[in-house]
């Protein structure tokens, strides 16, 4: 008797969350977008991001070519140069003062800006579609 009251007891207990079947399913179709999202903008970020020490360098070199005695299209070709991941096309740019009026003891400034296209879609309809990315360094001229 003893025996058959274990059994009884055996048969009335359930296995937990059996009504829930396809709970997590739902769960995982309602994340899947907002993590893609989350980790598409994080490549995108990386890559603007990218961009922007790409643009950082090659102003400080133009800057560093230039106060040593370079000219104004010596520092543009060596800007577009050191720039193999940027689009040259979309890169700027502009030097104060132009080499006739340089002095030793002035400062010179290099500004170089770039137009960054966004390259996902789901991004670019959440900011614009370009990102203007500017650098400016100045230097004593030596």
């Amino acid at each position: 008797m003893l025996v058959r009251a274990f059994f009884v007891e055996v048969e009335k207990i359930q296995i937990p969350f059996s009504n829930q079947k396809g709970q997590s399913l739902v769960e995982f179709a309602i994340i899947l977008p907002v993590v893609l999202i989350i980790l598409i903008g994080m490549l995108e970020f990386g890559l603007i991001l990218n961009a922007y020490l790409s643009i950082n360098n090659c102003s400080r070199e133009g800057a560093r070519l230039g106060v040593v005695g370079g000219s104004d299209n010596e520092i543009e070709n060596l800007i577009k140069s050191i720039s193999p991941n940027l689009n040259t096309d979309k890169l700027s740019v502009s030097i104060n003062p132009s080499q006739a009026y340089r002095k030793r003891g002035e400062s010179l400034t290099v500004t170089v800006e770039y137009s960054y296209d966004v390259i996902t879609p789901i991004i670019s309809i959440i900011i614009n579609e370009e990102i203007n990315l500017k650098i400016q360094t100045t230097m004593r001229i030596e």
